[in-house]
């Protein structure tokens, strides 16, 4: 028979954080009565005490399965069979791999289970005879097993935060884009762990004010024991933005409450909101504002990445302009070749912060037409054996232009070579195009689709079964055959009508040729 019950209940409900849980496993209900009445005001380090109660091993394990912070255990040994205590304690660290709850065996017939052999042979912390447990030695050995779990959990807690900061920190100083996340998770939970404090605790950025100039938030948010996910959030978020705009930060604090500016300069775009359920010593105070400083320079960094990476985005763009311009296009080619190449890129396993990448580098793949003179360009009619390979150099101008600039690898390796080909028949090298990376494969296909769909003086757009038709023609030959079965899967899923649509319009009419 199983019996579950949670003592102090509408605490809990508020946060479980604010108690200690206490699972105590016997088949004698007195034991669970007596124990219920002797820890009735138990109270350490600010938290009360929840009880959990099972009657039996088996029960035990279904309680531990949906209580997995359980501090303390006070487990019988003989229930339902002789040594089901002791098979609980083996199920507990073996099994759930549970280091952190501390187990004190109780037992009312230690000559079936000796203390000696279960303190040698078993992971526990404490056994000890019903009869030596009286109301001030269970206060007692409950006190001191709670110590023990709550220092072992502020050990883990400094290596878990450790080990996120140390993670995301050479990421940080390279200013890379996505680990900011898990920076301000690692610096939350040192604070957590080295100031003792309670799990409600968070730290984040104010929303809209961390911004670069086209309107791109950081919005990053760290907060502890689920906290993120609660109302409550959102209330300590707006009273911790308030308080910092109106520069009310200090005024705020009390004797285990902090709020904590994050500032880039003299202007405020964050926050490190502390609640512990004890004073505060000038130690946490200064800890705290040491981390606080470190997650401003994170900010600060991150803003200056987002500054170069949209000057960079511009750069490209600029360029790929000054190609379409030739053209008598501003962008809209492009743009449908950018997206064309992200969409086929996700469907093809990339992920999508790589797939960015690529589009922005798809964006040059014709950069090298600066080069190439507009009477070849803007020729109405067919082009003579002279003609074609004067434009055919557009790649290879393509290349020396971006060879200046190593981020701009990828970019150039497109430019150069989007027009080779499945069978080695393309150009400038005739390579085979599968030596060539997945990303020259897509652009391969998706600007010969734009090409076919768009229109031109000397023809008329094509129809989509038609253009459609053509890509599956090249497939093994012309094209890579898998980067067309992901084309061609998303092309009659619809995910191209709106790029399709673009192509078709007077505005992106392109007099201008692709070779």
């Amino acid at each position: 028979m199983k019996l579950v019950k949670r003592e102090n209940a509408g605490a809990a409900q508020v946060t479980q954080a604010l108690t200690w849980k206490l699972l105590v496993v016997d088949d004698e209900p007195d034991i669970h009565t007596l124990t219920q009445l002797s820890l009735k005001d138990f109270r350490f380090a600010g938290r009360t005490l929840e009880v959990l109660h099972a009657r039996s091993g088996y029960a035990a394990r279904e309680v531990l399965g949906e209580h997995p912070d359980i501090a303390v255990a006070l487990v019988d040994v003989v229930m339902e069979t002789d040594d089901a205590g002791l098979r609980l304690v083996e199920h507990i660290r073996s099994e759930l791999k549970n280091e952190m709850i501390r187990i004190v065996i109780r037992t009312g017939q230690p000559g079936v289970a000796p203390e000696r052999f279960v303190i040698d042979h078993y992971d526990i912390d404490d056994y000890k005879d019903k009869t030596e447990l009286t109301a001030t030695r269970l206060y007692t050995t409950v006190r001191t097993a709670i110590k023990s779990y709550r220092d072992l959990k502020t050990i883990d807690l400094n290596r878990i935060g450790l080990s996120h900061v140390l993670a995301a920190a050479p990421d940080i100083y390279r200013l890379a884009g996505t680990s900011l996340s898990q920076f301000f998770e690692g610096v939350l939970t040192q604070i957590v762990g080295l100031c003792n404090l309670s799990e409600v605790s968070c730290l984040g950025t104010l929303d809209g004010v961390v911004a670069t100039m086209d309107g791109q938030e950081v919005n990053i948010h760290a907060a502890c024991g689920g906290l993120k996910d609660t109302g409550r959030f959102e209330q300590i978020r707006d009273r911790c933005t308030s308080v910092i705009l109106a520069g009310n930060a200090e005024a705020s604090c009390t004797d285990n409450l902090m709020i904590v500016p994050l500032a880039i300069g003299s202007k405020p775009v964050g926050f490190v909101y502390i609640e512990a359920q004890h004073q505060l010593t000038n130690s946490d105070r200064n800890l705290i504002h040491v981390l606080a400083q470190q997650c401003s320079s994170a900010l600060e960094n991150k803003r200056l990445h987002l500054e170069v990476q949209e000057s960079f985005d511009h750069a490209i763009d600029m360029l790929a302009e000054v190609a379409e311009f030739k053209d008598k296009n501003t962008g809209g080619h492009i743009s449908r070749i950018d997206n064309y190449t992200r969409t086929v890129a996700i469907e093809l396993g990339i992920s999508p912060d790589e797939a960015d990448i690529w589009g922005k580098a798809s964006r040059l793949h014709d950069v090298g037409k600066v080069g190439i003179s507009d009477a070849i360009l803007q020729k109405p009619g067919a082009l003579t054996s002279e003609e074609f390979e004067e434009i055919r150099r557009h790649t290879k101008i393509g290349s020396s232009i971006l060879k200046h600039d190593k981020f701009m690898s990828l970019a150039r390796e497109v430019a150069t070579s989007h027009h080779e080909r499945w069978d080695g028949k393309g150009y400038p090298e005739g390579r085979p195009s599968r030596e060539l990376s997945l990303l020259t494969r897509i652009v391969s296909v998706v600007d010969v689709f734009d090409a076919l769909m768009s229109p031109r003086p000397y023809k008329t757009a094509w129809t989509v079964e038609a253009a459609a038709a053509e890509i599956e023609a090249g497939a093994g030959t012309q094209f890579d055959p898998t980067v067309v079965a992901a084309f061609m899967k998303l092309l009659r899923n619809g995910a191209f009508d709106e790029h399709i649509e673009s192509s078709r319009t007077g505005a992106n009419l392109r007099v201008g040729r692709d070779a």
